[in-house]
């Protein structure tokens, strides 16, 4: 089954080259494109694609609010967006991924890494560019904030579990994880599922940010 995909962003020449090079794959099939972010959340609602590239800067609605209302807190039925920007700044980093976002991605990635990037979040799975991790968790450590409560499903957490997620606000892979816990990687991806199921989270980079929000691990600590 093709992955539909609706392709939003206000310059025609970049939804066109998005769509071409998409369209090509066999796996693939963009059913829409949106010139704007009132547009593209009429047209997700309408047509319940599997993933939406969502440009941050738009006329009339911009890309963050159009993905609050597609995959934002409260969305019944949410849309996964994955969000593609030429502005590598970390406040549009955070105010995606709480707006709901399934990953962010710059715009002068590679043909491959495109392809490879809409199939990772049509799985289920969040993903960011490299520079944009690293930017992630460098703004904590040099921006911390005022702990917040941590969430009660924290405690429902094991031992292990803990360990893993900690490891996991750090930046590191599943690899670096059962390497340095000395598990096998399908054990690394257990925990990891058990973990967004037992905190309610849709994914890893959610479970980053609420992990150093909730003061689970001290900004800065290798």
């Amino acid at each position: 089954m093709s992955i539909k995909i609706v392709v939003a962003d206000d310059q025609e020449l970049v939804r066109a080259g998005f769509h071409m090079i998409l369209d090509a794959q066999p796996d693939m099939d963009v059913i829409a494109e949106a010139a704007d972010g009132a547009e593209a959340v009429a047209v997700a609602r309408r047509l319940r694609p599997d993933v939406v590239l969502m440009d941050i800067r738009m006329p009339r609605m911009d890309g963050l609010e159009a993905t609050r209302r597609l995959a934002g807190p409260g969305v019944a039925y949410p849309v996964k967006v994955l969000m593609l920007t030429t502005f590598d700044l970390d406040d549009y980093v955070f105010e995606a991924l709480r707006a709901g976002a399934s990953g962010f991605l710059l715009k002068d990635l590679r043909r491959d890494d495109l392809v490879n990037a809409v199939r990772v979040v049509a799985a289920g799975e969040a993903l960011l560019a490299p520079s944009v991790t690293r930017r992630l968790i460098g703004e904590f450590a040099r921006r911390p904030r005022p702990p917040e409560k941590a969430p009660a499903a924290l405690e429902t957490l094991t031992a292990r579990e803990r360990e893993v997620l900690q490891l996991m606000a750090r930046g590191r892979s599943n690899a670096e994880i059962a390497a340095g816990l000395v598990i096998g990687e399908q054990t690394v991806k257990t925990h990891v599922s058990n973990i967004l199921a037992k905190l309610l989270l849709r994914d890893r980079v959610h479970a980053v940010i609420l992990a150093y929000e909730a003061g689970l691990i001290e900004p800065g600590v290798a």
